[in-house]
Formats: structure tokens, sequence, C-alpha cells
């Protein structure tokens, strides 16, 4: 017989939570419903930017704008011995997490896991947030309009995730 924990987490939880509603005298459908509608009103209020967000970048990688852009910073990748594979996804990645997983597979796919690009996209992927979706979503929900230094410092920290991945990658694996 083999036991596996995780097949038995969720029943567990669940019955854990179900004895603590009865011993706190909690209806716990009632809680479950109010949860339900509070999530919706969630929804409601980060739907429309996260389509906007959606959309816009479908329409930027369909017209080829990360290819124009990655083209244009050939020149100070290449200074900086960031492999050009890797800029679409670290143009991408601040805007779409699919999009950026996407482009990630088609360089392991044509470079390999253990190339070079490979290895900095797997650095760049893991050590990296998708920044805008991220503070869409956090902002419409608790309803903040001013977002101050959040949009600034969060690219500021992409763009060291960026390079710094290059760097970490020749300094630990020797690339």
């Amino acid at each position: 017989m083999n036991l596996n924990i995780g097949d038995y987490a969720i029943p567990i939880i669940f019955g854990l939570v179900c004895l603590y509603a009865f011993f706190k005298k909690t209806d716990i459908f009632s809680e479950f419903i109010k949860g339900a509608e509070e999530g919706l009103h969630t929804v409601k209020d980060i739907f429309p930017s996260l389509m906007a967000l959606v959309v816009s970048v479908g329409m930027f990688r369909n017209c080829g704008g990360v290819e124009l852009i990655s083209e244009l910073l050939a020149p100070v990748t290449d200074f900086f011995g960031f492999p050009r594979e890797c800029t679409p996804l670290a143009i991408l990645r601040p805007f779409s997490g699919s999009g950026a997983t996407a482009i990630f597979e088609s360089i392991l796919g044509s470079e390999g896991a253990d190339s070079f690009a490979g290895r900095v996209a797997s650095v760049m992927l893991g050590s990296s947030e998708t920044t805008f979706y991220t503070l869409a979503v956090y902002f419409a929900a608790t309803k903040v309009k001013k977002t101050r230094y959040a949009l600034a410092a969060a690219l500021v920290g992409d763009l060291c995730g960026w390079f710094l991945s290059g760097w970490a990658v020749r300094l630990f694996l020797g690339a």
C-alpha cells in the first residue's frame, strides 16, 4: 500500500474546519455563501483591469511589438552578454505569465535546457513576477487609485532580475 499524504490533505483540512465550526457553533453553509458572494464582488471589481491587460498583451505580441523591442535592445543586451533569445522573455514577463511561459518553452526547445540561454531563462522565470498583472489585481481588489512608487520599484526589480540572471548563471554555473 502506497500512502501519500497529498491524497488525504484536503479531506483532513475539510474535516478540521467542520470540527472547528461545530465547536464554535458556526453555520458553515451561510459562511460559505458569504465568502462566495465576497469573491464574486472581488471578481467584478478586478475583471475590467484584467481584461484590458489580457487584450493589450495579446495585441502587443501579435503585432510584433515584442520582436521590435527585442531588436532595438540587441546592442544593449549584447554589451552586457545577455542572450538575445531571452530578451522577449524579459519584455513579456512583467505583463503575462502565460506568454512568458510560452517563450520560455520555445527557448528550451530551440536552445536546450542546459544551454546558457536556457539557464538564464530559467533563472529569469523563477526570480521575476508578472508585475503589471499583480499590480492590476491587487490594486483593483483593494481599490487603490494612487500607486505611488509601486510600479517604478517593481520595474526596477524586474530590470535588475533581467541583468543579474545572466550574471548569476555565468558566476555560479560557469556558462
